[in-house]
């Protein structure tokens, strides 16, 4: 273990720690620009510089090992002038655009060149300026900023995994381009806008719309995927700006995928933001007191076992819990949160999880992909898979769609059929999992939608029995469903499936459409087969005039996941709350709220007046949503049933990333996204 000591304190590091790093474990400040933690280290700035002694010349902190002896003195007068020496030569070209650039109250630049700049510049020649170049939709480039940090170019190929941002020439000739003009095709590329220290790389929707010292800053979860990441929602008013990563090293370390960031522009678009009541054929509008006079008196001969109630993708727990607890006030059961049909059992809870946990992931030695494609269904699990495979002795395997993967892989084949292969040992993918300690086996949530569900489940279970993949002694369970909807574990969780002789989702559906279901509540659920509704009674609770809201009888505005407090499980089962940002439009309420106000009218008044008092008895109810950002280990125990596999291929239902969901099928910059990657590309293919 190197011992150094850094401005007269001794510090005793791990091998192969840089001096940079070694500083920082002192809360030392050094400055950089080139260097980032989660990237491979450049070296090319020279802003780190630090006096070595016995050194002829600064040392570059952010590449030099810490040996064992050395004395740094970070603040010396050496030191001091090099960096001013540094900081002159990088704003010797940059355009004094301040207080026009997006990057203004935020940049790295302005605050290292006022710590530790000259207050004056020698230079009088002209300024370098360099032509813009077009990385698509979602990037802003400004290129006569940027100052070679090359960082956007690491981070793409490092992270992301998609090789098209590169440099060329030498000095200051050189320029960071995408070679052949073209859109950045990584669904994670909005992240090198916040590693860019200056305003060369901004956003192209936020340009102009804000300074970020007049937003409100709020720390929430994401929905637009089942990970999970933490976010920071910044607002302006009423309107929600933009929304950045936020660090958890667990889940999303500092990153978030491109439809989690830009698709906040579509939570204003498409809006519910009154009650409507359906008349001679067409919705009208109402007041919240008429709309629950309405469903009251429909509801009001009709039998418990003619109700029923569906939960959409973006749920959060409290008003899932509200509704359960409605339904079973009225004395239905008929409740179901697997709105694509997946076969999963809430009474299993290590069948459901992602038992693995993303962190997990860097820990295996083998993976086995079924019937998913990560790099849509969750780009921050293709990033870490990625992250392990750069890492080395990590082979990867794919049964299903042929799809582009930011790693190599093998693609076994398509059916269910080659799993059975590999569990028999006739396929050489077995091999490689016999060999491996810590193997892996990740199912896809769409999966679990097909026929032979129930088969599937009880072959991966054989799998992971044949391959050891449960290592109790050590606490490693590499059986992972890649689920792609928010609210799904958590709503296992609570159990909003079927109860005793209740039917499920497509019972629900059928049911309706032959009349024997007579009323159906509908939680933000727009991706059901609505024809089928056509016969019932239908009540919409949701945030967007989508496909539900369409079908509906009565509509009820509710919040979007930045305009409420709520409780989100993701696919780990790790549970994170999210904070409200900005307040509903109009007269839409938080959902929690709606339930609990309708079960007043209809004479089965819940027992909880606040959200205090709501997630009380929903902690009591299920311990598990008290324990926030936990992992509680499932029980290993069997699942699934044997019987038929069909032989038709795995199908990922994920063919355009940018439009899942309500809040990004009503995003203006997802549907240009839409245009230039899925339709374009389609098109190119044809």
């Amino acid at each position: 273990m190197p011992k150094l000591t850094i401005n007269g304190k001794e510090i005793e590091v791990a091998p192969g720690t840089t001096v940079m790093q070694a500083c920082q474990m002192m809360d030392v400040e050094v400055p950089h620009f080139w260097y980032h933690e989660r990237l491979d280290i450049a070296g090319n700035c020279r802003m780190c510089l630090v006096e070595l002694e016995n050194a002829p010349k600064p040392i570059a902190s952010c590449a030099m090992p810490a040996a064992d002896g050395m004395v740094i003195k970070t603040n010396s007068d050496m030191a001091e002038k090099a960096r001013k020496g540094v900081m002159e030569f990088l704003l010797l070209n940059h355009p004094l655009d301040c207080p026009i650039c997006d990057q203004g109250g935020e940049c790295d630049l302005q605050d290292q060149a006022m710590a530790y700049g000259y207050d004056d510049a020698r230079t009088k020649e002209m300024r370098r300026s360099v032509k813009d170049k077009y990385m698509g939709p979602l990037i802003k480039t400004i290129m006569t900023r940027c100052i070679h940090c090359t960082r956007c170019i690491r981070f793409i190929e490092d992270v992301a995994g998609v090789e098209e941002l590169g440099a060329t020439g030498r000095g200051e000739h050189m320029e960071v381009t995408t070679y052949v003009e073209k859109a950045l095709t990584s669904e994670m590329s909005g992240n090198i806008i916040d590693l860019c220290p200056v305003g060369a790389l901004t956003s192209k929707p936020y340009a102009f719309k804000a300074r970020s010292w007049e937003l409100k800053k709020t720390e929430s979860i994401d929905v637009m995927d089942a990970i999970g990441a933490n976010i920071r929602v910044d607002s302006a008013g009423n309107e929600v700006m933009r929304v950045l990563p936020r660090l958890h090293e667990d889940v999303n370390e500092e990153w978030i995928s491109d439809k989690s960031r830009f698709s906040c522009d579509g939570l204003k678009r498409q809006r519910l933001d009154r009650p409507y009541i359906r008349k001679r054929g067409k919705l009208h509008e109402s007041s919240w007191e008429e709309a629950f006079a309405h469903i009251a008196k429909n509801l009001e001969n009709v039998k418990s076992t003619q109700i029923a109630a569906l939960a959409g993708d973006l749920c959060e727990a409290e008003s899932m819990y509200a509704l359960k607890n409605l339904m079973a006030s009225l004395g239905s059961t008929n409740i179901d949160c697997r709105t694509d049909g997946a076969e999963l059992d809430a009474a299993n809870r290590g069948s459901y999880l992602f038992n693995t946990t993303i962190a997990g992931i860097e820990e295996a030695d083998a993976c086995l992909i079924v019937g998913a494609n990560p790099r849509y269904e969750a780009p921050l699990v293709q990033a870490r898979l990625r992250k392990r495979y750069l890492r080395g002795g990590f082979e990867v395997g794919l049964i299903g769609e042929k799809v582009e993967l930011t790693h190599n892989y093998k693609h076994l084949g398509s059916t269910p059929k080659v799993l059975q292969e590999v569990i028999s040992g006739k396929n050489d993918f077995a091999k490689v999992l016999k060999k491996a300690k810590r193997p892996m086996i990740i199912l896809g949530a769409h999966a679990l939608t097909r026929p032979d569900a129930q088969a599937l489940l009880a072959l991966v279970h054989e799998f992971c029995s044949k391959f050891n993949l449960i290592k109790n002694k050590d606490g490693w369970n590499g059986f992972s469903v890649l689920h792609t909807a928010a609210s799904r574990v958590g709503a296992l969780d609570m159990g909003f499936v079927p109860g005793k002789g209740g039917k499920a989702m497509a019972d629900i559906l059928n049911g309706a459409s032959r009349g024997s279901i007579k009323a159906v509540y509908l939680l933000n659920v727009d991706n059901v087969d609505m024809k089928k509704l056509k016969k019932a009674f239908v009540i919409y609770q949701g945030h967007h005039g989508d496909k539900g809201a369409q079908a509906a009888d009565v509509v009820l505005p509710g919040a979007a996941y930045t305009e409420k407090d709520g409780i989100y499980t993701n696919m780990e089962g790790r549970v994170q709350f999210a904070t409200r940002a900005v307040f509903p439009p109009g007269d839409a309420k938080e959902d929690w709220k709606i339930i609990r106000a309708l079960s007043e009218r209809l004479g089965h008044i819940l027992p909880f007046n606040t959200l205090q008092e709501l997630r009380t008895k929903l902690f009591a109810d299920y311990p598990v949503f008290a324990k926030e950002d936990e992992l509680v280990p499932a029980k290993w125990q069997k699942f699934g049933k044997k019987g038929k596999l069909s032989a038709k291929p795995f199908e990922s239902k994920y063919k355009n990333f940018y439009m899942t969901d309500v809040v990004s099928s009503n995003s203006e910059t997802m549907a240009k996204c839409t245009n230039e990657f899925y339709y374009q590309t389609k098109m190119a293919a044809e």
